[in-house]
């Protein structure tokens, strides 16, 4: 059980270095951070990759896209997790309804929790990665595949907060991730109530950090872990 707030650094450290790289993740590591979040896609021959948009910026889409044509800065999820090391991973699975590369039966999903379970079999620790994804879906079919995995619903705002902490605690889900300016302490006390915590995103500005400590948020995930290990530490 984590009892102090986790610097969940944002596809790295992306301020300082390009998002969801190797050299992001791996400047997040040396900076402190807690955790890494990243977003996993899956190309055309099957491997998973670690790219926020469908598409690259040559207008490829990259389940199209054979890996060994991808560009060379887009890590496989095994590569981006070795850099990693020992930070928890906050592994975000990209399945959204509008975009090329839905995948309704979630087998990207489920190919994501074939590599997590590989690398558990190995250090031991599922409690190592959370799986969180936008499409509500995803996380239940995800924790009925692997009950003992961390799964958490990615949101922009939570509606009704305590109906929606008894139906994730209830879903076995630990965790609810929303958008930072949607966050009040209320909010925090009801999830918190239920044994629910409260990872929220995007937050770089110091002055909400510190507001967010105060009221025991659970994670921050931010593009500058350095500024909020600093708070943390003072």
């Amino acid at each position: 059980m984590r009892t102090t707030t986790q610097v969940m650094a944002h596809r790295g450290a992306s301020k300082a270095a390009p998002a969801n790289t190797i050299e992001a993740f791996a400047l997040a590591r040396r900076m402190g951070a807690h955790a890494v979040e990243l977003d996993v896609r899956q190309c055309a021959t099957g491997e998973l990759v670690v790219h926020h948009d469908p598409t690259l910026k040559d207008g490829r889409i990259i389940a199209h896209v054979a890996g060994n044509q991808l560009p060379d800065f887009v890590p496989t999820l095994d590569e981006a997790l070795d850099a990693c090391g020992d930070m928890w991973v906050n592994v975000e699975v990209k399945n959204h309804r509008t975009e090329p590369d839905y995948d309704s039966a979630d087998t990207r999903a489920l190919a994501v929790l074939d590599v997590l379970r590989r690398r558990v079999g190995q250090h031991g620790d599922s409690g190592r990665y959370l799986l969180s994804c936008f499409r509500r879906k995803t996380v239940d079919r995800v924790h009925e595949a692997w009950p003992e995995l961390p799964t958490a619903w990615l949101t922009v705002s939570v509606g009704n907060a305590d109906e929606l902490a008894r139906e994730l605690a209830s879903a076995g889900h630990v965790a609810v991730h929303p958008e930072v300016t949607r966050v009040t302490r209320e909010m925090i006390e009801t999830f918190h109530a239920h044994g629910v915590q409260v990872n929220t995103w995007t937050c770089d500005d110091p002055v909400r950090m510190r507001e967010l400590i105060a009221w025991g948020i659970d994670g921050i995930c931010t593009n500058v872990p350095d500024v909020a290990l600093e708070l943390l530490r003072g």
